[in-house]
């Protein structure tokens, strides 16, 4: 694998917004009612589950790639050889293409019943992966800087959520522990979609200066998210019935009718709008990655592989038209992601450690 450049790599502290801004996106819009409907309202302890499992396997991560060949390509035929390793490479490019279609569609069917019911499909994706090729382009510094603004200009939008609480009320959480382990363990299942994505980090880990400084700031990312997530759970579940939220498929933008303003008088229209560049790292991170394995795979230059990419989702996202589709896609792509993380990569750091044991008894 050729040396990164030190003038590509980016600070290790920014690893927090890269994280941080690929587990935040179009999930948090509506997790709620998935989990409560399992676990009920004892589902706040599904979040916390969830979150230490996400820093549970970043930390198998690290030591995957510390052992094996500092990327998720190159410890790939490192393990399964060039043939096989470049089938699973290229599983993970269209994992990833995947990504960025589930992302952009839910995105867009939210602006479309929320806002703009004739907005057209395709030419809304046709500009938004214009904007995002333009910032991949730049290489993944600017990828990086976009996600710090990703998680920095929309932050303000934690602040709304106290309106809600005058009307509030904590009783729904009683009684306590009041379903079962299993339906807990189920709960936080279902939180895959929303703490997915931040398995890019096995691809962009090169890019990284010092590597090893970079660690508190990836698990404080996940811990920030866990953090985030819990807080909008219970805003949420105090703010709505267990009967109410079971209507709202987008509990948190359902929550921001409340607000009213002087100036604004439909803030959830607001929240759509700046939702827009919660999403933008989402698919930039997820575009960068696949054109990045599609690179070191086929040997196609990453300003090819980005418009590959792009176009291929350009073609999938207007063909998906109803909301049985869309629920389907998402469906699917939390249970690949749960695979990924919770199965995968476990299985993965298993076999390089195993190999290292091999290679250093032979």
């Amino acid at each position: 694998m050729q040396t990164v450049p030190e003038n590509r790599k980016i600070s290790p502290f920014l690893v927090f917004f890269t994280v941080t801004s690929i587990q935040i996106g179009v999930g948090a819009l509506g997790f709620q009612r998935l989990i409560a409907k399992t676990a009920g309202y004892d589902a706040w302890i599904s979040v916390i589950i969830a979150g230490l499992a996400t820093n549970m396997i970043m930390w198998m991560m690290y030591k995957l790639l510390e052992m094996g060949k500092k990327d998720l390509s190159e410890t790939h035929k490192f393990v399964f050889g060039k043939w096989i390793g470049s089938l699973f490479n290229t599983f993970f490019i269209l994992y990833f293409t995947f990504f960025i279609i589930t992302i952009l569609r839910t995105y867009i069917e939210i602006v479309q019943v929320w806002m703009f019911p004739d907005l057209n499909t395709f030419w809304f994706t046709l500009f938004f992966l214009i904007l995002c090729i333009y910032i991949v382009r730049g290489g993944f510094r600017t990828v990086t800087g976009i996600a710090f603004f990703g998680v920095v200009f929309p932050s303000y939008l934690i602040v709304l959520f106290g309106f809600t609480i005058p009307y509030s009320d904590f009783k729904h959480f009683l009684p306590l522990l009041d379903h079962s382990l299993k339906e807990l363990i189920i709960a936080s299942h279902q939180m895959s979609l929303t703490f997915m994505g931040y398995e890019v980090f096995l691809i962009y880990y090169p890019f990284i200066k010092e590597p090893n400084k970079s660690k508190k700031w990836a698990h404080i990312g996940l811990f920030s998210s866990t953090a985030l997530y819990l807080y909008t759970t219970l805003i949420s579940f105090a703010y709505y019935s267990e009967e109410q939220i079971q209507k709202y498929i987008w509990a948190t933008l359902s929550t921001w009718k409340i607000v009213h303003l002087p100036v604004v008088e439909r803030f959830e229209y607001v929240g759509i709008a700046n939702w827009c560049l919660i999403i933008l790292p989402n698919v930039c991170l997820a575009l960068w990655c696949a054109s990045r394995i599609l690179k070191q795979t086929y040997k196609i230059s990453q300003r090819k592989g980005v418009f590959i990419i792009a176009a291929l989702s350009l073609l999938i996202i207007p063909l998906l038209k109803t909301r049985q589709q869309i629920n389907m896609i998402n469906r699917i792509l939390g249970n690949l992601g749960f695979l990924i993380n919770f199965i995968y990569i476990p299985f993965l750091l298993i076999l390089v450690w195993l190999l290292k044991k091999v290679k250093l008894k032979s």
